[in-house]
């Protein structure tokens, strides 16, 4: 293998075309930046595909892009109590992350960026106070071409144990995960025997699905996601994910792909190495914790990453990439220590998700758990509700009410 002769230059290389990454792409793009968005093909991400109306609005999403409606929720507890969720006056979208991610690469080069296939190996420092990073054609392997480009920044944004991160940012080695794994089957061919609805999305909190995370049954149009997640070293998710399948009468149906992959639990608490190198979307933690949300963190992170790229590039001070954590976590840190508390405690044991199911069928938290999440900001504007749910959370933390 040989190294391309004279490397390309851009302003900026964005390593990996998720959604935090095409979304960078495209904001630097639209701002007059030279960007390479270089992405390992194959890789579809165990996901979900859950996106709140204040994505598709923000992000411009086109409605033709979801594959299903989601109208209401279903907690299924650890002794099989159903409590339902309903949306009302509104819907989740689902989308198909091989479709949804590439429709994103291919906005981003529609704005100016270029996209290039290829596997991320290494970089190295330029004499001129920017990038060399290096990539292997394709997925990589023997005989795959080698190529260098050189770029005044890079944006990692290839995931979990990022290799970017590895390389270049300290302290992203240490960053806690859970390791996600789901199977994308055909649908039931009729409703009798299984506990599917293709307008509801399921979420099983059972210790023998998953001892520290939940199990999930999402609907996508003529597809469904049934997964599970844990950071338990050992626990086994196929089996668990089999389990699941006979619990919601999904065991007889066809099984299209399986997919696995790390989710981070915290945001880092650095992102960049204070030069050149800046990390977003699931490199930097982005995924939110207890419900493992991730497509909107990884696209606001993205959006945030690029404003402060440019900044930087601007102004020619790399300390204004620090600027992509402060601004995302002043927007949604609060939301993410409240989960993090919510996942700390309630996933304990079966007694505590027991109780924590049965929470959920309150009114006044499913009204605030919709608000929150189909707007993404924290509802302050009903005290008297906070006020309701503050005491319910405690009888309930101290057992005085009946599980």
């Amino acid at each position: 293998m040989t190294a391309t002769p004279a490397a390309d230059s851009f302003d900026v290389a964005v390593v990996g075309g998720g959604p935090a990454g095409a979304t960078a792409a495209t904001h630097l793009a639209r701002q007059g930046r030279s960007v390479l968005l270089l992405d390992r093909p194959g890789e579809i991400k165990p996901c979900g595909g859950a996106i709140p109306p204040q994505l598709i609005r923000e992000f411009e999403i086109p409605q033709e892009l979801l594959c299903a409606r989601v109208h209401a929720a279903r907690m299924v507890s650890p002794a099989d109590r159903h409590v339902d969720m309903p949306i009302e006056g509104g819907y989740v979208g689902m989308v198909d992350r091989d479709v949804f991610d590439d429709w994103l690469r291919r906005r981003a080069a529609e704005a100016g960026a270029e996209l290039r296939e290829g596997t991320f190996r290494a970089l190295s420092e330029d004499d001129g106070g920017g990038v060399r990073l290096t990539y292997l054609e394709g997925r990589g392997g023997s005989g795959a071409e080698r190529h260098e480009v050189r770029a005044r920044l890079v944006v990692g944004a290839d995931g979990a144990n990022s290799a970017v991160g590895r390389q270049a940012v300290p302290g992203s080695k240490e960053i806690p995960h859970v390791a996600a794994y789901h199977e994308i089957i055909e649908p039931p061919a009729s409703a009798e025997g299984a506990c599917f609805d293709p307008q509801r999305a399921d979420v099983y909190y059972r210790g023998s699905l998953s001892p520290d995370f939940y199990g999930w049954v999402f609907p996508h149009g003529e597809q469904v996601s049934v997964g599970v997640g844990s950071a338990v070293k050992g626990f086994s998710l196929r089996q668990a994910t089999a389990e699941l399948r006979a619990a919601a009468g999904l065991e007889g149906t066809r099984t299209l792909r399986r997919e696995g992959a790390p989710l981070p639990l915290y945001p880092l608490k650095r992102w960049d190495n204070g030069r050149n190198v800046v990390l977003t979307g699931d490199a930097a933690g982005t995924v939110a914790p207890a419900s493992g949300e991730g497509i909107y963190y990884a696209m606001a992170g993205g959006q945030r990453t690029a404003e402060a790229v440019d900044t930087a590039l601007h102004s020619g001070d790399a300390k204004a990439l620090a600027q992509a954590r402060k601004a995302f976590m002043r927007e949604h840190g609060q939301v993410f220590r409240v989960l993090g508390v919510m996942q700390r405690f309630w996933y304990t044991n079966d007694d505590r998700r027991e109780r924590f199911v049965r929470i959920c069928a309150d009114p006044d938290v499913q009204s605030l758990t919709w608000d929150a999440y189909m707007n993404k900001r924290l509802v302050r504007a009903k005290p008297l509700t906070h006020a309701r749910i503050f005491f319910k959370n405690i009888a309930h933390l101290t057992g005085l009410a009946p599980a």
